[in-house]
């Protein structure tokens, strides 16, 4: 009975984690529908799981890029600015994509008098000190508070700082780096319980009517990441690659975005793309600085999101948006996007930056943040997939253009 207890215990750990996640995605919305009060009783698995996630996701950053700095040899080569510029104008690009989504197909919110205890930044310069802020935080209260920019922060100064340590201390951190990696890959192995409850209990919570009534802004926002996904990527990949970007982006996809989809969280999907990143033959100089970076950087889910919830908004109080206006709104979104968090819900709490541009008052600003939090089911979870597949994506097109150019000057 033992052997056969731990038999399957094996085939759990190693079986398809795809197949499980959808197996508790649909026992999720069947108890939703069958009884509301059993499926409010299981959403403490999914406050488990979540609260896992943001609990080991901060130490993982830490320790990832403090051991990947250390243990970099003077002389090799990252290629971590193309990446970077890589990561910025895709999410550039993809709140240029919302505002013309946004223009074709104008969005309206039903605002009611919503409330939350929230308290958003007021304005973007607001966002830029809070940013700057950030980089100097107590490194404590960074991985207490989830504050991924003061963690790269001090991550990059102790990094720099151990690479003139003895070999002993960085084998010691690639050591604890492999401990923490391996950390979150059990918590990923719990994501189908943690599915089941989440799914059940914000559906027996909102209910199915309250996704249905917002199914136009839903299908406008998936509709903005696809076009990013399999169109805006592609193209920039293509301009890095010179041959066909396709099989690369559905790799990405299938590989990264659809585990980041259900953990909704690209930090806690950094040991994903990582072992993808292996498997693939890339530098692992350069993916095990550039991952990481993503996370915290690489946000064209999140600007999608910023971009598309403000002008709903000032649809829906009849403001005009000149050309001007909607290239500072990009460059805002953009901005917001790269200081949003890296877990669930992040990008939310950054769209009254974005409605201060049009003078939208703070009380219907967090009128139009519960909205997206009705809609976050969904939202969130294409969110997060677009960002983490993005990721693995530039870093990959970067190594294998670096590839490309070594061959030709052999």
């Amino acid at each position: 009975m033992e052997s056969k207890g731990s038999g399957l215990l094996h085939r759990l750990m190693q079986g398809s984690l795809v197949k499980q996640i959808l197996i508790g995605l649909l026992a999720g919305i069947a108890l939703a529908a069958l009884s509301k009060p059993a499926a409010e009783a299981v959403g403490l698995l999914g406050s488990l799981f979540v609260s896992a996630l943001k609990a080991v996701a901060p130490l993982l950053v830490l320790v990832l890029v403090i051991a990947s700095i250390a243990n970099h040899r003077q002389g090799q080569k990252t290629n971590i600015r193309p990446i970077i510029f890589l990561y910025l104008f895709s999410t550039f690009f993809a709140a240029a994509v919302a505002v013309v989504g946004s223009h074709l197909y104008p969005q309206t919110l039903a605002l009611s008098a919503t409330q939350t205890d929230i308290t958003p930044p007021s304005g973007i310069m607001e966002v830029l000190q809070s940013l700057m802020l950030s980089m100097v935080a107590n490194p404590i209260d960074a991985l207490m508070n989830a504050n991924y920019i003061g963690i790269l922060v001090w991550a990059i100064g102790l990094g720099l700082a151990f690479r003139h340590s003895s070999d002993t201390t960085r084998q010691f951190l690639n050591d604890a780096s492999e401990a923490v990696t391996w950390m979150v890959r059990l918590v990923i192995r719990c994501a189908p319980l943690g599915i089941f409850g989440l799914v059940a209990s914000i559906l027996a919570t909102t209910g199915f009517g309250a996704l249905w009534s917002y199914a136009h802004l839903l299908t406008l926002l998936l509709g903005c990441m696809l076009f990013m996904a399999l169109v805006a990527n592609p193209l920039l990949v293509w301009w890095k690659i010179r041959r066909n970007p396709y099989p690369l982006v559905f790799t990405c996809l299938r590989e990264s975005g659809v585990t980041a989809f259900f953990t909704r969280s690209s930090a806690a999907n950094i040991p994903v793309n990582m072992a993808l990143a292996k498997r693939m033959n890339l530098d692992e100089d350069t993916y095990s600085v550039s991952i990481p970076l993503g996370a915290t950087i690489s946000m064209a889910g999140a600007s999608t999101t910023i971009t598309v919830l403000t002008l709903a908004a000032v649809n829906t109080l009849g403001i005009s948006v000149d050309i001007p206006t909607a290239i500072l709104l990009s460059l805002v979104a953009t901005l917001c996007a790269c200081g949003a968090s890296g877990v669930a819900g992040g990008s939310l709490l950054l769209i009254p930056v974005a409605c201060n541009m049009f003078g939208i008052p703070n009380e219907v600003a967090m009128q139009v943040v519960a909205v997206g939090f009705i809609i976050g089911v969904l939202q969130d979870s294409a969110e997060t997939a677009l960002n983490s597949s993005t990721d693995i994506l530039f870093t990959a097109a970067a190594c294998m253009a670096e590839e490309d150019r070594a061959t030709q000057n052999a």
